[in-house]
């Protein structure tokens, strides 16, 4: 089978950097798609890689937020065409299991093994150095030049849309505004908390906007963030402290807000949480907490206060569905997608973008090809 040299980036181990290596990528098989991305965001979960919070094989090619422009498809390819834009699904579903056929595809149980042994559907790499295999990190491994994916991780999205935009439907914003408007559910006049205004916190802020809460108040712990959330629909914001349950009851008489959404995975933080959803209201966990941890949220709190603790798992999504409709939307201009874009890197400053996202300088880095 021929092969294609390639640029990507590569982690050999936890606690490393991340370096940019030329490997060689096997053609699509069967059922699968050859991509040149345009456009990886830089998101917190490639760096649970780094940390070791999230185990993987290695070496892994990163990357998981992606879109660009379908280049071959493979035999047994339906849906999918050469020059289509696509947004890249690191959650694929096979439609016919328990979960896809009970309408919750991001829980489709499939392709849970392969996806998280770092390979292909089939079980095997596209991806290799030296006659070695490297690994694909959620089926994509798309900080790099070119991919090969399963076609059931390609959406289809409007050539209307600049790929870059795309990249973050693919993560982010499908992430953070399906938290609000598949799980949550938010209903209009409602208040809302968002704690973490990361690029997830931030849709979840633009989500919130768009079902018509009538308090958004943003929670992080940079004041940096402060102009950011509030051009994304942020009524109030707090920099996070000791008394910020306390400040969020004084902005919602005294009660709590309805809804608490949890974008940053830190179970210190998810308990804060709790404590600042109302009586009856509803705590929403999005931010994934590393592997191994845990978070005490006491029963008999959840139990005396009727709250429910909900979690949302790339937003509840049905790619296929929301994809294409939060694509709409930002045509529409109802999700203002471009504010979540604030600085653009090459793939040799990958290093740079994750340590700026550590910073808290950015909302959403993209590595643009």
């Amino acid at each position: 089978m021929s092969t294609t040299k390639i640029q990507a980036a590569v982690l050999h181990k936890p606690n490393s950097k991340f370096e940019i290596e030329t490997l060689d990528l096997e053609e699509p098989k069967s059922g699968e798609v050859l991509v040149k991305i345009a456009a990886t965001g830089v998101c917190h979960s490639d760096w649970h890689l780094v940390t070791g919070s999230t185990p993987h094989p290695m070496p892994v090619a990163v990357g998981h937020e992606g879109a660009g422009v379908v280049q071959v498809v493979g035999m047994n390819v339906a849906g999918v065409n050469v020059g289509d834009h696509v947004a890249l699904n690191w959650a694929p579903n096979c439609g016919t299991c328990f979960y896809c056929r009970n309408g919750r595809p991001s829980l489709c149980a499939a392709y849970i093994e392969p996806i998280w042994a770092g390979t292909m559907l089939d079980g095997t790499t596209r991806l290799s150095k030296n006659g070695k295999p490297v690994y694909h990190f959620c089926g994509l491994a798309c900080f790099a030049e070119y991919v090969v994916v399963p076609q059931v991780s390609c959406v289809p999205i409007d050539k209307s849309v600049p790929l870059e935009i795309a990249s973050l439907i693919g993560c982010a914003v499908t992430t953070g505004v399906g938290s609000v408007l598949n799980t949550a559910q938010v209903q209009k006049g409602s208040s809302v908390a968002v704690f973490g205004a990361g690029g997830v916190g931030l849709s979840t802020i633009l989500g919130a906007r768009y079902a018509g809460a009538s308090r958004i108040i943003a929670v992080d712990k940079s004041a940096v963030k402060r102009k950011l959330t509030m051009e994304c629909g942020a009524t109030d914001f707090l920099v996070n402290d000791k008394s910020t349950v306390k400040r969020i009851r004084a902005l919602t008489e005294r009660r709590g807000a309805d809804y608490v959404f949890e974008a940053i995975g830190i179970p210190a933080v998810q308990e804060q949480c709790l404590e600042a959803v109302r009586p009856g209201g509803t705590l929403i966990l999005s931010g994934i907490s590393p592997v191994g941890s845990g978070t005490n949220l006491p029963g008999a709190v959840l139990t005396r206060t009727e709250k429910t603790v909900k979690g949302s798992y790339y937003g509840t999504s049905n790619t296929a569905r929301d994809f294409p409709r939060y694509a709409d939307m930002y045509l529409k201009k109802e999700l203002d997608l471009d504010k979540l874009i604030s600085a653009t890197y090459k793939l040799d400053q990958i290093n740079e973008a994750y340590r700026a996202m550590l910073s808290g300088e950015t909302a959403r880095g993209v590595v643009v090809f």
